[in-house]
């Protein structure tokens, strides 16, 4: 299948550079499958299309300042680090990456380097008076691993927050402000380790889940730590050569148990974006008698969901943004439905000037 055929045209001005004055004030599209008819409502009218049983899986992951600008030790030269993903000191995989003379280190990150072409194994960046990275490794798809160091007595993390910036998207055409430390997290953000936000979950709040419960709804929180892999470009003309970047995600004992009983009980399983998609579809498996069930544990996932390819075992109603064109994210919606009718429903939506990407609207694909 070729890339070309997930373009759309969207004007800039709808591309949302704040998010809404409330979180479930943005709008709601709501998109019968079945039928292909569609609604315009407010997210907060979220809970009149759910029903008494079933299952909303939310990603709990947490955003953390992974975005650090620095100097390189020596030349002086300004030197932007973005955190993707990081190696847990003792973690077999982050002794698998590395020689065994870097074994030691610790507080390992793989990072996107910008620029990063002239950076050198063994360079030493400095974020004031926090941080310093060194730079352990250069990787062929231009990513990099660092080793960094606390520099004033804090721990690592405590470092971070202080110089580290909101990692907000680059079609958001701002700096990060004071707002977004709080508006680019969920509200039951807990799991610290994404790169960026799990956006189809920023339009709830305490209350809106509380009266979703309240209706016998059931919910459920995995964590996927959102990386390259979601957001990641498709450079290939042709999808089936597209490499999917791994994401690890964890999905507890008391949240298999409660996601295989709704499947088993032939319950609707209503993911909360595209995040928790990839986390139940990447660790379904083939259970005993022959059903498909999620395996609790820590787990990575390359998964690749677009039209043609892999079936979906786990999701049967799907909340999500709008998403960029010619994005995997993209191209995952419209495996669930149909890509001709996402790409008219996209265009409507232009028309009726919906807002899109991270800090936009939302649409209920049921």
């Amino acid at each position: 299948m070729k890339l070309g055929l997930f373009d759309y045209d969207l004007p800039e001005n709808l591309i949302a550079q704040h998010p809404a004055a409330q979180r479930d004030a943005s709008r709601l599209l709501i998109v019968y499958r079945a039928t292909g008819e569609t609604e315009d409502r407010n997210f907060s009218d979220l809970p009149e299309y759910l029903n008494e049983g079933d299952l909303l899986v939310l990603n709990d992951s947490r955003v953390i300042k992974a975005r650090l600008i620095g100097e390189r030790q020596g030349t002086g030269a300004n030197i932007e680090l973005f955190l993707l993903r990081r190696f847990r000191n003792g973690d077999s995989e982050r002794d698998h990456r590395l020689n065994k003379d870097e074994s030691h280190l610790y507080d390992v990150w793989e990072c996107l380097a910008k620029p990063g072409k002239r950076l050198r194994e063994g360079d030493r960046i400095v974020f004031g008076k926090e941080l310093a990275a060194m730079i352990v490794k250069k990787l062929d798809d231009g990513s990099v691993y660092a080793s960094f160091e606390a520099l004033s007595g804090r721990t690592f993390d405590e470092a971070l927050n202080v110089v580290g910036h909101t990692p907000l998207p680059p079609y958001i055409r701002r700096a990060d402000e004071t707002e977004d430390a709080e508006r680019y997290q969920t509200v039951y953000a807990k799991e610290l380790g994404s790169a960026a936000a799990p956006t189809a979950g920023l339009h709830f709040t305490p209350e809106l889940l509380e009266k979703i419960r309240a209706k016998g709804v059931e919910t459920v929180f995995v964590t996927l730590h959102v990386g390259l892999g979601t957001f990641r470009p498709v450079q290939t003309e042709e999808l089936e050569d597209h490499v999917m970047h791994e994401e690890f995600y964890h999905i507890s004992e008391e949240a298999a148990r409660s996601i295989n009983r709704a499947k088993e009980q032939g319950r609707r399983i209503v993911c909360v974006g595209t995040t928790s998609v990839r986390t139940l579809e990447g660790a379904s498996v083939w259970g005993h008698e022959g059903n498909r069930c999620v395996r609790p544990g820590w787990g990575s996932t390359d998964i690749f969901l677009y039209p043609g390819g892999r079936k979906f075992f786990m999701t049967d109603a799907l909340i999500t943004n709008f998403h960029l064109p010619k994005s995997t994210l993209l191209m995952l919606v419209s495996a669930f439905y149909d890509r001709e009718k996402v790409l008219e429903i996209y265009r409507d939506a232009v028309r009726k000037k919906y807002r899109f990407f991270s800090y936009g609207d939302a649409m209920l694909l049921l």
